[in-house]
Formats: C-alpha cells, sequence, structure tokens
C-alpha cells in the first residue's frame, strides 16, 4: 500500500484523514462514529497524559474516579447544563435483560455525578479547596464526526473543584487555563491565545469559561482546552454547603476545566506537512530512530555493533530511542514511514559510516540531512532536540502571525474569513449580533483575548466605541 497522503493543498480534510491513518494513530470503528486508537496514536496521548498529569498533581490536585453512567434525573437538576448536553446524550434505559426503574446517562462530562459525591465530602472549611481530576472516557452523540477532532467516544482529563469563595474559584479557572497554554506552547510547540468565551460560546452552567484557541495548518481555529467558573449553580443544585470560618453555612463556589484527545488532532495540523506527521520532540514517542542498512549478514553485524552503544548512550541521555529493524522492509521504506510518523530525529547508519565513525541524521521538521561523527551526535543530540523544540514553536508562532489581521469593517472581516485565519477586531455588539454574523459568514468569536491593548476604537460592525477587541475566524 502507498504510504503518501492527499496533498493540503487539494483537499486538506482528506490530508488529514490520510495522516491519521497512515502513521497508524487511530482507525474508524465497527461502532459508527467511534475510532481505535493504535498504539503509536495511544502512545501519543500517553506522553500527552503523563506530562499534565504531572503538571496536575504539581499544583496540588489528586486524581479520582468516578462512574460513567449518571442517573438522569442529576442532569436535570442544573436546568443549563442540561440544556446544553441534551442533544448530545446517550441514554441506557434497559440492564440485566429489564427496563431500568430510573434511565442512566452515559457520561457526557461529570459535574453532576462528583457534586452528587462532594455533597457527602464537604461539611466544613476545613474541607476545602477539593482539588480532584480524573481520566476518562466520555460519549457525546455527534453527528458529524472526524478522528480524534469530534468523535461519539473520546478520552479526556476533567478537573472538577470546591472552594470556600468565590475568588479562590475563579483563581483556579484562571490559573488552569495557564497550564493548559503552557503545556500546549512548551510541550506542543502550539502556540495558543488564551481568553474568555462570549455568553454564547460558553460552558453550559458556567458562569465564566476560558479558553485556548490555536490555529490549524489550513488557517483555523481549533478550540484545544477551556477551563470554566461556575459560581455557586452546581453547589446550589447539589445543596453543598459548608460550615465557613463564622460558622454560617454557605454554598462553596467551584471551577471545572478539561482537554481531550483533541489534542492529537491539534498536533496533526499544527505541524503536519504533505509527508505527514512532524512532531514536537517533548511528546513524541520516539525521539530518535535508527535505521541500520547493510547488504548481507557480516554487514549487519558490523552496522548492529556500531548501533549498540549509540543506542546505550542515547537511552542513558533520557532520549525516546528506537532501532528499526523490520527484516521485510526497504531501508527507504523505512525512511518515508518515519517521516509519516513524525520522528523528529532520523539516523541511518551503513558500512560505511561503520568505517568513519560517521552517521547520517534527517531532521524532520526541516527535511535536512547532514553527515556528522557519531560522537559529536550523541554529545549534542538532547541540544539539537530542545533546538527543534523551539524552532517548531517560532514556526508556528510566525505563522500565526502571519494568518492574523486588525479589521475595522463586516467587509474586512468576510475577506479575512474567505482567506483563513484570525481576524482582531473592536468589538461591542451583541448576542444576536454574534449570531447574525455566524450564519452569514460562519466565523465565531473564539475569544476575547486577557491580553488588550487598552485603547478605545470603534466595533467593526455596530460602530460603537470600545476598548473590548475579540478573535473572529471560521472553526472546527
Amino acid at each position: 500500500m502507498s504510504k503518501g497522503v492527499t496533498p493540503q493543498s487539494k483537499d486538506y480534510a482528506k490530508w488529514y484523514t490520510d495522516v491519521v491513518q497512515k502513521a497508524e494513530l487511530a482507525d474508524y470503528s465497527p461502532v459508527k462514529g467511534c475510532m481505535v486508537i493504535r498504539p503509536y496514536g495511544y502512545a501519543l496521548w500517553e506522553n500527552i497524559k503523563s506530562e499534565l498529569d504531572r503538571m496536575f498533581k504539581d499544583t496540588g490536585h489528586v486524581n479520582a474516579y468516578f462512574p460513567m453512567l449518571i442517573p438522569e434525573s442529576f442532569l436535570k437538576k442544573e436546568a443549563d447544563h442540561v440544556e446544553g448536553f441534551a442533544p448530545e446524550l446517550a441514554v441506557v434505559t434497559h440492564g440485566g435483560g429489564k427496563k431500568l426503574d430510573e434511565p442512566l446517562v452515559i457520561r457526557p462530562t461529570s459535574e453532576t455525578i462528583i457534586w452528587s459525591m462532594y455533597k457527602k465530602w464537604i461539611n466544613s472549611y476545613r474541607d476545602l479547596p477539593l482539588l480532584i481530576n480524573q481520566w476518562a472516557n466520555v460519549v457525546r452523540w455527534e453527528m458529524r464526526t472526524r478522528l480524534f477532532l469530534r468523535t461519539t467516544e473520546f478520552l479526556w482529563q476533567e478537573g472538577h473543584t470546591a472552594h470556600a469563595t468565590a475568588d479562590e474559584a475563579f483563581e483556579e479557572a484562571y490559573r488552569m487555563i495557564g497550564l493548559y497554554r503552557d503545556f500546549a506552547e512548551h510541550y506542543m510547540a502550539m502556540p495558543v491565545l488564551v481568553g474568555k468565551k462570549t455568553e454564547n460560546e460558553k460552558f453550559a452552567g458556567a458562569v465564566e469559561t476560558y479558553t485556548i484557541e490555536a490555529m490549524m495548518g489550513d488557517k483555523r481555529a481549533l478550540q484545544s482546552g477551556t477551563s470554566h467558573y461556575l459560581g455557586q449553580n452546581f453547589a446550589k443544585a447539589f445543596d453543598v454547603t459548608f460550615q465557613n470560618e463564622n460558622n454560617e453555612q454557605e454554598y462553596v463556589y467551584a471551577s471545572s476545566w478539561g482537554v481531550s484527545t483533541r489534542l492529537v488532532g491539534a498536533l496533526i495540523m499544527t505541524h503536519g506537512d504533505d509527508k505527514g506527521l512532524i512532531l514536537p520532540p517533548k511528546i513524541a514517542p520516539y525521539q530518535v530512530v535508527i535505521v541500520p542498512i547493510y547488504r548481507d549478514e557480516e554487514s549487519k553485524s558490523e552496522v548492529m555493533r556500531y548501533i549498540e552503544p549509540i543506542k546505550k548512550q542515547l537511552g542513558d541521555s533520557g532520549v525516546r530511542c528506537h532501532v528499526d529493524m523490520r527484516e521485510t522492509l526497504s531501508p527507504g521504506f523505512k525512511f518515508n514511514d518515519w517521516e509519516m510518523k513524525g520522528v523528529p530525529l532520523r539516523l541511518e547508519i551503513g558500512p560505511r559510516d561503520v568505517k568513519n565513525e560517521k552517521l547520517v541524521v534527517f531532521r524532520r521538521d526541516r527535511g535536512e540531512k547532514e553527515t556528522v561523527s557519531r560522537d559529536a551526535f550523541t554529545a549534542s543530540v538532547t541540544a539539537q532536540l530542545d533546538t527543534i523544540q523551539n524552532d517548531m514553536l517560532k514556526a508556528r508562532k510566525a505563522f500565526r502571525e502571519h494568518n492574523t489581521e486588525d479589521i475595522s469593517s463586516y467587509e474586512a472581516l468576510k475577506a479575512r474569513v474567505d482567506a483563513g485565519g484570525f481576524a482582531r477586531a473592536y468589538w461591542d455588539g451583541s448576542s444576536e449580533d454574534e449570531k447574525a454574523i455566524q450564519e452569514a459568514c460562519k466565523a465565531t468569536i473564539r475569544c476575547i483575548p486577557f491580553e488588550q491593548p487598552g485603547t478605545e476604537g470603534v466595533c467593526f460592525y455596530t460602530g460603537r466605541k470600545t476598548k473590548q477587541q475579540v478573535i473572529l475566524a471560521k472553526a472546527y
């Protein structure tokens, strides 16, 4: 089977699906709308998960697990929440061959089941804050699905925290969106804009929703992570109160926050090219792949003896290294295969390299080869990986800036949207104005950036003066 993919310029959506399948990240499931995550794709998700999990624990959070089956009545306790999720719910009505007394909803998100437990666990201000995260799967019945980006079932983490004051809960939601930004930029080499969602776009049941928004290779936006200040909405719905330091009963304040396997899709579309994936070293399953080249058993033994200490040195340096020993495939096929899978550095080592104590290094992000001495490579490999990581982030920042335009009229917005990219504009419109723009040109307000100019301008849609800027774009 050919390992080539459809060019991005010809059909970006087809390119994306080709890369997911040919890089062996995921495949379609027998269940419509679901996906099977293959080992290479799951290794990528595990690296994302392990780094985020460490960051959560470093900020005082602990992991727990809650049931995936939620009583239907729980969702109905928070009106905005159930209204927001009603079209996406999967409901179990029978179990054990019998009709259930009450239908059970398969977890679309866990606020309700978690807050039913928090009612049991929280009694006093001494029990707060409660900082819990869970790694889980969720089900949202999607009509239009795309591998990793939008599937009926997906993997994610969801943090749910309870606090004694509104300020603490607000600070938690703000802190966690900052943590997501740090992860996206420092580990995924994916620059993001951080800001607040509009009333139209916020999470069902939230007082405020914060988001990180990234620009994909086709210049569309992708919401890549969110955090929510929930106020006392869920505490009131589930009657979660605590005795404060003045011996008064008070409802607790809450936040929630999450990212999902959508981040894998974000990686593909942020960095990929017509040869496949390009993975940032910090989360690549393999940071270095070695392809041995030989003609016969004698040269094979010679090459492998040369490779063994290189592999050990890389491992001792903390580099994730793999030697491709697939006997039935040619070196050329292996080169293309590892380019498709986005490995940051590929080493090519044959008898001539052994004789000269050299090796050939291919850098995936630049598509460049160079021949270097073995010792020079092993001494500098971690620095090279850091350089690749930093260069990838710089390149994507430059791409985003090149495709972001300050606009001052509705006509300019439409032109920017048609060309692709982000429109930055002053905004003082209503929710109805926002809906009208979305219906007319398919652009949405992605966020109200935290970083504002501080100067007054004119709203491109209403003509009113305002100091607030927003980012508009077509989005996934």
